[in-house]
């Protein structure tokens, strides 16, 4: 769980590859100074570090501007945010929630993952969200019970649990 305001936040890439392979490079850097042989061009090798380290903190930070999941139920405008893309917690179908975490509803074939994207992320599941107005979508997390939960918590219940006249893709 994340900032100030935030009722869920769950981060859409994490750091550790990033120490991980920074780590990696320190321990070849050390090896390079105990080993004996010739060594290679200082610049090269710090030229190289910086290179691998910046295209692993960009996949993290876009990772974390793609995927990251929040619900807000705090401000104006409260809603449930995947990425860039922000949908009301006025429009999320309080109902279908509840059947979902009981098991007897789910998810129309064919729903958009909620954010863009194909498919889910790897490492992700998808908890299905109705709209008010029927149409269903795919809300990618890594813990769909702890979101459904702050979900229901943040949600104000006005859904009666009847599907509107739009299916999955607005049609």
């Amino acid at each position: 769980m994340g900032r100030a305001g935030d009722d869920y936040d769950e981060p859409g890439g994490s750091w550790r590859p990033f120490w991980l392979v920074a780590g990696v490079l320190g321990l070849l850097a050390v090896l390079d100074l105990v080993l004996p042989g010739p060594g290679g061009p200082p610049l090269l090798g710090v030229l190289a570090a910086v290179a691998v380290l910046g295209v692993v903190a960009a996949g993290v930070v876009s990772a974390r501007r793609a995927w990251t999941v929040r619900v807000d139920a705090a401000g104006d405008a409260p809603a449930l945010s995947v990425g860039p893309e922000r949908m009301p917690l006025a429009d999320v179908d309080a109902t279908h929630l509840r059947a979902v975490g009981a098991g007897t509803a789910g998810v129309d074939a064919g729903a958009p993952v909620l954010g863009g994207g194909w498919s889910l992320p790897r490492g992700r599941s998808g908890l299905p969200l109705r709209t008010n107005d029927g149409r269903t979508v795919l809300v990618p997390t890594r813990d769909p019970a702890a979101l459904a939960a702050a979900l229901l918590a943040a949600v104000p219940d006005t859904g009666d649990g009847v599907p509107g006249g739009r299916g999955t893709l607005g049609t």
